[in-house]
């Protein structure tokens, strides 16, 4: 389930800790689990960045980088229900690797964890790193888009706007959870073409997008129902106490109160709205 909010908040967590810290080793842990799709083998990765020195550490969409003082660039994907812990995991039994760094005399470890195992990890050399960051593979990140960007993804399609938003070359980072958040602030319908929107419309996506995940953030996180997601302390996300729409069938709509909120889906993936609100 990880979103932009929930990666962000993994990596101002853990972004402190291993600062200019130099790499020491990635290890495989024992798992019963299907192993994590990576590239290239755990043994070329440990030889490759041997003792070199973490730069800085960011977020693209939905994706991790560790980027590197030789150009080198670990991506880490965490896709559904994977997560970076620096303290307690939710479990030892889904924990995937170990990664450990070092500051001076001080070592400093932290871990992947993934309960289906769906995560994707990879070391890009320079050439491959800047052809990544240069692609137009993954979208603008959302939280970068303007509103001249947002013109141009929705007019540039006549799919639901609900799509839209989850297709990852469109915008980067938004998901499931959050575009219903977000369309129901913006008081779009999710069925909505989205050639059909309108200026004024498409102003209050882009606002309502930057609302919605700043906040987010800001609460690092939603931590649903299963438990599956914690910041980098194993600690709960907040803003699942402020979901407008999402997991909310049949309950009322906070904003007109007299109209419940429904659920349809889309692309195989529960849509949750308000009919009155977003007509």
């Amino acid at each position: 389930m990880p979103e932009l909010p929930e990666v962000e908040t993994m990596i101002r967590g853990l972004r402190d800790h291993v600062h200019a810290a130099n790499f020491v080793s990635l290890v495989e842990m024992k798992c019963q689990c299907a192993p994590l799709k990576h590239e290239p083998a755990w043994s070329e990765m440990n030889e490759r960045l041997s003792q070199i020195k973490l730069l800085e550490l960011k977020r693209r969409g939905k994706r991790i980088l560790f980027c590197y003082e030789d150009g080198q660039m670990i991506t880490l994907e965490p896709r559904m229900t994977g997560l970076i812990a620096l303290d307690e995991v939710p479990d030892q039994t889904h924990t995937r690797l170990e990664f450990t760094h070092k500051r001076g005399k001080k070592l400093i470890k932290f871990w992947y964890w993934d309960r289906r195992g769906l995560g994707v990890i990879k070391l890009l050399d320079k050439k491959e790193a800047d052809e990544f960051l240069q692609s137009d593979h993954l979208g603008i990140d959302a939280l970068e888009m303007r509103d001249t960007d947002w013109v141009k993804v929705c007019h540039s399609s006549n799919r639901p706007i609900k799509n839209i938003l989850l297709d990852q070359q469109k915008v980067a980072g938004i998901g499931n959870l959050y575009a219903s958040e977000i369309l129901h602030a913006a008081g779009i319908h999710p069925e909505r073409p989205a050639k059909n929107l309108n200026l004024e419309e498409i102003e209050q996506l882009s606002a309502s997008t930057r609302q919605i995940l700043l906040l987010a953030i800001e609460y690092e996180g939603s931590t649903l129902s299963d438990g599956t997601y914690r910041n980098a302390l194993n600690k709960s996300g907040r803003y699942q106490n402020e979901h407008q729409v999402y997991m909310k069938h049949q309950q009322p709509c906070s904003k007109c109160v007299s109209s419940t909120i429904e659920r349809i889906v889309q692309a195989q993936r529960s849509t949750f709205y308000c009919p009155k609100c977003q007509k």
